[in-house]
């Protein structure tokens, strides 16, 4: 089997048929931009959803009968536990600056009795979980603990995000496995109206000997340039428009808040770039079943 054959037979296929060629070039591109830009709205949203979700905290209302070696030892034993980042001691008068930050305009009553006596605020740590889901077994926990008093965590919003976060995760991953499976389709059905346009230039090569794979591989080569090509055209318009996107979708008043790193946009599109050449593939294979027999 010669290479040059192959090559040279690939160039004239695609040579013969430029428009459809370009179109099967044209499906990957705007089919692959899809996938490509579904896979950075799911990471723009964690994203922005990982901002939000940075504020999540359980909080630990202490006795006050607690000593001040009793709350070291409290801290430090929560902070080992597994799916917890840190735990921050807040004083009773932190917690008195707290409160005037919070209701000095809308409660300014609720804050005049606590200006009286300061005392009645008791201590707390401030827990923050690794991952926001992780907030109900850290509660669990610290509820049954001597020297807490009370436990309180913002449970429906952070319910909210949670929800929020995989929703977008498995909408973002049946819309790439769908598109995805769409251009294998349509790679398909280009390669076999290739494969039927020289139907008779292909029997007649099998009359004389010629062999299934020394007929296939121009096509799966043609197959595999319309994939790659059409995935590189993709890949283009999202490393431009990527930063537009992800202003779009953020809603954290911190313009910085959300970046994106260049390797995480250089992986994915070496990973698209590949998913391109192979559904050119795989769709060239599928074209030519039932036209091209052993």
């Amino acid at each position: 089997m010669r290479f040059q054959y192959i090559l040279t037979n690939t160039t004239q296929g695609i040579r013969r048929n430029p428009l459809v060629v370009a179109s099967a070039v044209l499906v990957v591109f705007v089919m692959l931009s899809l996938v490509f830009g579904a896979i950075l709205v799911r990471w723009s949203i964690n994203e922005d959803l990982t901002v939000w979700t940075q504020g999540v905290r359980v909080i630990a209302y202490l006795s006050d009968e607690l000593e001040g070696d009793e709350v070291t030892s409290l801290q430090n034993q929560i902070a080992s536990w597994e799916g917890v980042e840190e735990v921050i001691f807040f004083s009773k008068s932190e917690a008195l600056e707290e409160a005037r930050e919070f209701l000095a305009s809308d409660h300014p009553d609720a804050l005049a009795i606590i200006e009286e006596d300061p005392s009645i605020l008791p201590t707390s740590l401030r827990i923050k979980p690794t991952e926001a889901a992780d907030y109900k077994e850290i509660r669990d926990r610290i509820l049954v603990m001597p020297g807490v008093a009370k436990v309180r965590v913002a449970e429906e919003a952070i319910d909210k995000l949670v929800k929020r976060s995989q929703q977008w995760s498995l909408f973002a991953m049946w819309i790439g496995f769908v598109i995805g499976a769409a251009a294998v389709v349509l790679i398909a059905n280009t390669i076999r109206m290739a494969v039927w346009a020289r139907r008779e230039e292909l029997a007649i090569m099998k009359l004389v000997g010629a062999g299934n794979w020394y007929v296939r591989l121009p096509f799966l080569l043609e197959g595999f340039f319309e994939g790659l090509v059409g995935a590189a055209l993709a890949i283009g318009v999202i490393i431009v428009a990527h930063q537009g996107i992800i202003e779009l979708l953020q809603t954290s008043l911190d313009s910085e808040a959300v970046e994106l790193g260049g390797v995480f946009l250089w992986t994915r599109s070496l990973a698209v770039l590949f998913f391109g050449a192979a559904a050119g593939v795989a769709g060239a294979a599928f074209g030519m079943v039932g036209l091209l027999r052993d």
